[in-house]
């Protein structure tokens, strides 16, 4: 299969030929939220052309990232998941999440919000310090997708779909974004309804404090 090239022996080229393209590196974000089938990787990615999507999923194949899979009866369908080595990537997909969300700021009108951009989204802005002596599971509503987030030993488990028990459940919108980000206080977001939470409100605190959007650096001039 032809790939671009750049012509460089460099460890770094080489991984820009298989997920440079667009598109590669957000069907990669999806399948690290677990297999998907094509249909699935479809209505995920809102914008993406099929046939752009056939072309990145054979390409991620040919290069050993992904891979098909048929799943037992009764479900008989064909699913695509990430190989082990696709699933090195993960470091790379949070640290890169990380760093990009410095400079999220609000939706544009025109940008989704999905499910597994929302996994993503907790899994890279947790902090493990903030998190250490901390049990709890928290439940978030935004909109009408739900997810939840279970946090012991310093660890974060993320998954789509409701935590019956959960510690705290929020419900919220975008700007939510502000209360990660430290732009607005737990009290003040429940003051002015960004939030509405069930459950423990103090854990909001710890909510905001463990999955954190750290600030751009201050330029210096």
């Amino acid at each position: 299969m032809k790939t671009r090239a750049y012509g460089q022996y460099c460890g770094f080229a080489r991984a820009l030929e298989v997920v440079g393209e667009r598109w590669a590196l957000l069907v990669v974000r999806d399948l690290l939220v677990g297999p998907k089938r094509f249909t699935d990787l479809l209505r995920g990615l809102p914008g993406i052309p099929s046939n752009v999507l056939t072309a990145r999923l054979k390409e991620l194949e040919h290069a050993g990232v992904a891979r098909r899979r048929v799943l037992p009866r009764p479900a008989r369908a064909v699913v695509y998941e990430l190989t082990e080595y696709g699933l090195e990537l993960e470091a790379v997909v949070v640290e890169l999440g990380r760093w990009g969300a410095k400079n999220l700021g609000d939706p544009r009108p025109d940008e989704t919000i999905t499910v597994d951009s929302l996994v993503t989204a907790l899994r890279t802005t947790f902090q493990p310090a903030a998190a250490r002596g901390l049990r709890a599971g928290f439940e978030l509503h935004v909109g009408e997708i739900v997810l939840h987030a279970r946090v012991a030993g310093g660890r974060v488990a993320v998954a789509a779909g409701a935590l019956p028990g959960a510690d705290l459940a929020i419900e919220a919108g975008p700007g939510i974004r502000a209360l990660m980000a430290g732009e607005v206080s737990p009290a003040a977001a429940i003051e002015n309804g960004i939030v509405h939470v069930t459950g423990d409100r103090a854990l909001l605190t710890r909510f905001a404090e463990i999955f954190r959007i750290e600030p751009m650096p201050v330029r210096k001039t």
